[in-house]
Parts: C-alpha cells; structure tokens; sequence
C-alpha cells in the first residue's frame, strides 16, 4: 500500500513516479499574483493565498516574511520583464514600421500578461503604499524616459507626455476593461480575434502618430 501510494500503474503495467511539484515558492507567487490582481493589495489576505497553494500561513512565512514581501516579489515578477522589454523599444524609431514594431510588442506583452494591468490599476485606485512602490521603482522613471524621447523639442514637453499617458491607458485598459467589454459586444476581447484586432488597431495608430509627427 505504501508504494501504491507513491507510484501510479502505466498503461503497461509498469509503476510510473510521480512527477514532482513545483517548487513552494513559485507556487505561493502564482496564487498571490492572481488574488492581488483580483482584489488588490488590501482586499487579499495571507491567509487565501496560502489556502490556494494549500499550506499553512507558518507554512507561507518561512518563504516571506510578510504580505508586502511577498506583494513586492509579485511585483518584480510581473514588472521586471516589462521594464526590460520598454527599455528595449523606447528608442526614437527610424520609420513608420519600427514604431509599430514597437507598440505591438508592448501591447503584446499586457495581452499575455493580463494581471500586469490589473494589479497596476488595482494599485492606482487604492493609492497608498501600494501605489508609491509601483511609481517610484518602475513607472517613474519609465514615464520619464518615455516623454523625453517622444517630445519633438529637446526636452519633454506636455504633447509628449499627454501622448504616452494616452497610448499606456489604451493598452492597460484595453485588459482592465475586458470583462465589461465582453458583456458590451458579446465577444472575447482577451481571445484570439479579440487580442488580434487590437494589435492591429495598434499598429495603425502608431504609424498614424508617426506621420503626424515625422522625424
């Protein structure tokens, strides 16, 4: 009984070991991203998280110390990779065609990381030290960067700024509101034709503002 409970039967007879779990840590990050994104920072509890991965909240502590440790590890593991890929595209681009390059590889990336958005906006909303951790770490500087290379004159300027906020409330909301959208049109925008359209709306403005604004 005992090795029956450690080994499953193959089709042929043979005993096949289970495959082993992935690591605790991660587990606890993946529960974690989705109840953030879902209800925010202050609306989740340790105690949900460590009831999805099914463990204990001793259990959880002995990986993070506390809900904000663990709200930040969720927070590089979600950002990290999106400001790496802004500071590969946020470059001023040569031609119409590597602007749309661009913008599609942004909005691509919040279309195949959806609770980027959420816990973004869910942090905006509540404010607080939710918010001021997202600003001054990650968004800050980028919004910075951004604006500099937008702006047609030397320095930043308000039409550059405007444009970038625009552009980033498009893609951002495009995921948050989702869910009304769907109930609105009947269809998916998150599915494959829905995520589709909008890469490709994308692509049209982003070579509409650039021929607004030649280089």
């Amino acid at each position: 009984m005992a090795t029956a409970a450690l080994v499953a039967a193959s089709p042929a007879g043979r005993p096949r070991r289970r495959r082993a779990g992935r690591p605790t840590a991660e587990r606890i990050l993946d529960a974690a991203e989705r109840q953030f994104a879902r209800h925010g920072y202050a609306g989740t509890s340790l105690g949900t998280i460590a009831a999805a991965v099914r463990i204990r909240v001793p259990s959880l502590y002995k990986h993070f110390t506390s809900k904000r440790q663990l709200f930040v590890a969720v927070l590089q593991r979600l950002l990290d990779p999106y400001v790496e890929l802004l500071h590969r595209v946020l470059t001023v681009p040569t031609d119409p065609a590597e602007a749309e390059r661009n913008l599609v590889a942004v909005m691509t990336h919040y279309l195949e990381t959806p609770n980027l958005a959420r816990l973004i906006q869910h942090a905006a909303l509540a404010g607080g030290e939710p918010l001021r951790l997202v600003v001054d770490r990650w968004y800050a500087p980028l919004f910075r960067r951004a604006a500099e290379l937008a702006a047609p004159s030397p320095g930043p300027g308000d039409d550059a700024l405007a444009l970038v906020v625009a552009f980033h409330s498009m893609m951002s909301g495009y995921v948050t509101m989702a869910a009304l959208h769907a109930r609105l049109t009947g269809g998916d925008p998150l599915g494959r034709e829905g995520k589709a359209a909008q890469l490709g709306l994308m692509s049209e403005l982003a070579r509409h503002v650039w021929e607004m604004h030649p280089r």
